[in-house]
């Protein structure tokens, strides 16, 4: 069958699986690159990452940059869909499967779970299998994104939302297919909504992971163990970050200096929250004002030679940040992690918001980088990868 993608709404709801393994492989190749022009300049990285949410974006990236910089062993964790013989998975599933084999290839051991990552059996899982291959993690990689979750305590479905608090939100957006600009509005979240988006993209899953892995004996000695987050420029902070998932984010940023504390008791390790840059993830793409931002953000950044996707993002938060010969891990007066300092750079910030002022239809392609997002918005499912034929026929959906 010959597979085109499916757009809906600023969402691919298929995937192309040769498209997904290819730009696996492209990412490994990127971080092997960097190892070998890194040379003996960087720190002893980590021997065993536990990578929960693993198959896209950051947390993939992360994986990556774990076993083919360092040659950890990893263990990763994500909720897909299974490809059958005529219908897509998730892109994370054919990730995850070309992960794997790269990784079997290289004589690097791993492993991946396929459930939900909120639950407890699948932290009873995660322990069996640590305990069974003789795994004690020196870095857990927390990089889950959801709408729902369950709590595991009482059962109860949480549901997020991203709305604004307190006021309307009203703002640009730009389709990724057709580049047409628009104006998006969304209505205050309610209390419930709040507390709830909390629940679910907050630190309380983090921290009983971090207590259920220590109780059960399965962190190393000095264990890293970091989440991710986003702050983004001003413009977008009445949707995001005041609103219900910014408050969702503050929550995990506070939950990191409590885990810190029990993580140096229990095994002389050390929690963290890392700020990245804004990119193109299934996430991204269906928040307002983001995409358009993120088109002329990608294209002031271009012009600088400093701009970034998830890999070169993860593989310097690891090189430069994580695992440096000092041992020292730089944070901010928050005790954040930056590893979105160029994006915020205030060069850089003012240039978009010069052209955020003055953007149209008219002058998009001059001002932004909208074929650099379509490219970014298709390959996350597997779409206009190089070297990927588009036109050969894919015999069967349940494979790469």
């Amino acid at each position: 069958m010959i597979v085109k993608p499916m757009i809906r709404s600023n969402i691919c709801l298929n995937a192309h699986p040769v498209g997904c393994a290819t730009e696996t492989e492209r990412q490994i190749a990127y971080v092997q690159a960097q190892k070998a022009r890194r040379g003996s300049e960087g720190g002893t990285g980590p021997r065993a990452a536990l990578v929960l949410g693993c198959s896209t974006g950051y947390g993939l990236a992360s994986r990556i940059t774990a076993a083919f910089a360092y040659g950890a062993r990893t263990l990763g964790v994500s909720f897909e869909k299974v490809g059958t013989e005529t219908k897509s998975g998730t892109p994370g599933w054919y990730n995850n499967a070309a992960f794997d084999r790269a990784a079997g290839k290289a004589g690097i051991p791993s492993l991946t779970l396929n459930g939900d990552a909120f639950s407890d059996d699948m932290r009873k899982a995660v322990i069996a299998e640590a305990k069974k291959q003789g795994y004690a993690f020196d870095l857990v990689v927390y990089s889950l994104a959801s709408p729902v979750r369950t709590d595991p305590e009482t059962g109860v479905l949480y549901k997020s939302v991203l709305k604004p608090i307190g006021a309307p939100y009203s703002g640009k957006t730009v389709d990724p297919m057709s580049g047409v600009i628009s104006e998006v509005s969304a209505l205050p979240a309610d209390d419930a909504e709040a507390a709830e988006t909390v629940k679910v993209m907050g630190g309380e899953d983090w921290e009983r992971w971090i207590r259920q892995l220590g109780d059960a004996d399965v962190l190393a000695k000095g264990c890293l163990a970091v989440a991710y987050s986003y702050i983004g420029p001003a413009l977008s902070h009445a949707i995001y970050r005041d609103g219900t998932i910014g408050e969702a984010k503050k929550h995990l940023e506070q939950t990191a200096r409590s885990l810190d504390a029990v993580l140096q008791a229990r095994c002389g390790g050390h929690a963290f929250v890392s700020v990245n840059k804004g990119l193109v993830t299934r996430s991204s793409a269906v928040i307002p004002v983001i995409p358009l931002y993120l088109v002329l953000l990608f294209k002031v950044m271009k012009e600088k030679g400093t701009h970034e996707g998830c890999i070169e993002q993860m593989e310097r938060l690891f090189a430069e940040r994580f695992y440096t010969p000092s041992g020292d891990i730089p944070v901010d007066d928050e005790r954040l992690i930056r590893i979105d300092d160029r994006e915020m750079d205030a060069s850089v910030q003012a240039e978009v918001n010069r052209r955020l002022a003055e953007v149209s239809e008219a002058n998009l392609a001059a001002l932004g980088d909208m074929d650099g997002y379509r490219h970014d918005f298709l390959a996350t499912n597997g779409f206009d990868v190089a070297g990927v034929d588009y036109g050969a026929d894919v015999p069967r959906m349940d494979a790469i």
